[in-house]
């Protein structure tokens, strides 16, 4: 491309037709999960916006990602269903070992990542900032109480943060 060559503006929407097929891929592998588990070392991370409406996740992890949140769909979770009639995706993990149950609208998520065979897909439309609340003052449902055992989780940490490999937590099979 020469500098004199000029990019022309699409009248197709390519971009929205791309992202819509990349977040079908996504649906489709949390679907598989949900109703047949999770293959072999397959397991996913799961990004979305916690400040989007219909997000439904306890008060204390709404408090600690204010605006964004990754969960990893590997070994403990439950119940991972996908609505596509009502636009939401429902997974049980537990957090600080209390259960809970989040509801994550589509559009709400922002990236899908399988790293055993390093697939990943990012939503930029999801992305964007969140959308404005009519009044927020009116709507602003009241937050749940954080149960003792997420007090501590709440805790900011001191110092960088650490990364742990799940390796040494999982179970080996006996050697005979």
């Amino acid at each position: 491309m020469t500098e004199d060559t000029k990019q022309v503006e699409s009248l197709l929407p390519y971009d929205r037709w791309t992202e819509e097929a990349m977040r079908e891929v996504a649906l489709r592998a949390l679907e598989h999960a949900g109703e047949h588990g999770l293959p072999g070392e397959h397991h996913f991370y799961v990004t979305f916006r916690t400040d989007r409406p219909g997000v439904a996740i306890p008060s204390h992890l709404k408090v600690r990602y204010p605006e964004e949140m990754t969960i990893v769909l590997q070994h403990q979770f439950w119940d991972l269903k996908v609505n596509r009639e009502k636009d939401f995706i429902t997974a049980g993990l537990s957090f600080g070992g209390v259960p809970a149950t989040l509801v994550i609208p589509i559009s709400a998520i922002t990236a899908f990542w399988d790293p055993y065979v390093r697939v990943g897909l990012r939503f930029p439309s999801a992305e964007a900032e969140p959308l404005e609340a009519v009044n927020e003052s009116d709507s602003a449902p009241t937050p749940l109480p954080v149960p003792a055992e997420a007090e501590a989780e709440r805790a900011e940490p001191e110092g960088p943060a650490q990364v742990v490999s799940l390796d040494a937590f999982r179970r080996r099979p006996a050697r005979d």
